[in-house]
């Protein structure tokens, strides 16, 4: 029998102790790699399909080639790796916190995100998001007035569940204002979100973006049985 539980990384953050743990499910027979704060989980690698559809509802809208892609929080690496999936794609900026995720990937510790870190669209800049978009610095230190067809966020669990309080001004019309000065006309910002459709959120986003949908998105839970859902909020410039 293998090993039934491994702790692969971990380190104190200013947001808390952050952790990489694999463990073998003996009910599903597959391995589980996990993203823990604290005492709290972050991510599961049994959990993907709204992180890879992030990726996918978020870059949608957009038309033509050579789409630049910004990815804020890149945890398992799900909605990065789908972003890459699309061959339009011609640059991915990925914007992580912490320097330890990031070397998560270049270890290649995730099997199922093998190729992320090598692939040469690929660039990992370690930085505050929010403090990006909220000092107008940007998202590329080599170019602070560079804009982008995209960015898919996710970090906070929900615009009202923040890990850390600095980030809930991003949340607001003043702070979705920055973040689309960094956006070419018809770029998108796309946001996961753990909690179902914020209909104040919803408001907020109609009110700074031309467009805004809201998308649930279920999936399958096994450890319950049954079914669960996220949500994908998608805007447009």
């Amino acid at each position: 029998m293998g090993v039934r539980f491994e702790e692969l990384a971990w380190r104190e953050t200013p947001i808390g102790l952050i952790s990489l743990r694999r463990r073998r499910d003996p009910s599903l027979g597959v391995e589980v790699y996990e993203v823990k704060l604290d005492d709290e989980f972050l991510m599961s690698s049994l959990f993907p399909v709204a992180e890879i559809e992030l990726a996918r509802l978020g870059l949608a809208p957009l038309a033509g080639q050579g789409l630049d892609v910004v990815v804020g929080g890149l945890g398992l690496g799900y909605t990065a790796r789908t972003a890459l999936e699309d061959d339009r794609v011609a640059s991915l900026l990925v914007v992580e916190a912490i320097e330890d995720v990031i070397d998560w990937h270049r270890r290649e510790l995730l099997p199922f995100a093998a190729g992320l870190a090598a692939d040469p669209r690929t660039r990992f800049v370690r930085a505050d998001f929010f403090a990006a978009v909220a000092d107008g610095t940007g998202f590329d230190p080599q170019d602070p007035a560079r804009r982008f067809h995209a960015v898919l966020l996710d970090v906070d669990h929900s615009p009202r569940n923040v890990l850390h309080p600095g980030h809930a001004a991003f949340y607001t019309p003043d702070g979705l204002r920055r973040l689309a000065a960094h956006l070419h006309p018809d770029g998108v910002f796309a946001l996961w979100s753990d909690d179902p459709p914020d209909p104040d959120f919803e408001a907020t986003l109609a009110a700074v973006f031309r467009t805004a949908r809201t998308h649930v998105v279920p999936f399958a839970n096994p450890l319950t049985g049954g079914e669960s859902a996220n949500t994908v909020y998608v805007a447009q410039r």
